[in-house]
């Protein structure tokens, strides 16, 4: 069946934002008093949206006023640490002349997803963009997935979703739609390749030659 959809997660598939993410999260840290943390160790727990980012750095006592500072913080850093994946532009204007419709479905909240689009100069390119923050259940449940399908009156064989993480994979297999995965975010490769999503690409970047091959 022809695809008519493609849903993208944004942080580590489009978007490269870890840079502001560490600089956010270890600034808070610092302001709470509480040493900083290595790269290695933000990234694997970035995924699941700001607040559970924070849970496991800091007490819970503790955990309103990190995020408070977070945000705010998040705010500045998104606008200086974040830019695209090689040939994110190149790809969503491809998509978009060959008339997919394309939608983001983020664990980020609103607020910060938007930043983030619009810094980036993507915004046009989205017919639709949820975020957790808009739904009861965030991924690895599917409904942000099953959402969007149902907004666009399509079927889930007619719908592709791109991202970079376990939670990506799982979402898109529970939603039935035909899942792509990019090592470029906050799983390994073969944590990714284990989950067994339907394509396994190198990159962002590589999404184009698929869809000019079998997907189209």
């Amino acid at each position: 069946m022809k695809t008519k959809l493609v849903i993208f997660d944004l942080d580590g598939t489009l978007i490269d934002a870890y840079p502001a993410i560490i600089d956010s999260l270890n600034y808070t840290l610092r302001k709470l008093g509480m040493p900083a943390q290595g790269r290695s160790v933000i990234c694997r727990a970035v995924g699941k949206g700001d607040i559970h980012l924070l849970k496991p750095f800091v007490r819970s006592r503790d955990l309103k006023k990190a995020l408070k500072i977070y945000r705010r913080h998040h705010r500045i850093s998104l606008l200086k640490g974040s830019r695209l994946f090689p040939g994110v532009r190149r790809l969503l204007s491809y998509l978009k002349k060959r008339g997919y419709k394309i939608a983001v479905a983020s664990n980020r909240p609103t607020e910060f997803s938007l930043i983030l689009i619009k810094h980036l100069k993507i915004k046009k390119y989205f017919d639709y963009i949820l975020c957790a923050d808009r739904i009861s259940r965030r991924k690895p449940h599917p409904q942000i997935i099953n959402k969007i399908i149902k907004r666009f009156s399509v079927s889930p064989e007619e719908t592709i979703y791109v991202g970079d993480m376990l939670i990506d994979i799982h979402a898109g297999k529970r939603a039935q739609v035909k899942v792509i995965a990019v090592p470029t975010g906050s799983s390994t490769i073969d944590e990714l390749r284990k989950a067994k999503p339907d394509w396994l690409i190198k990159g962002i970047a590589h999404l184009q030659k698929l869809f000019s091959g079998v997907l189209s």
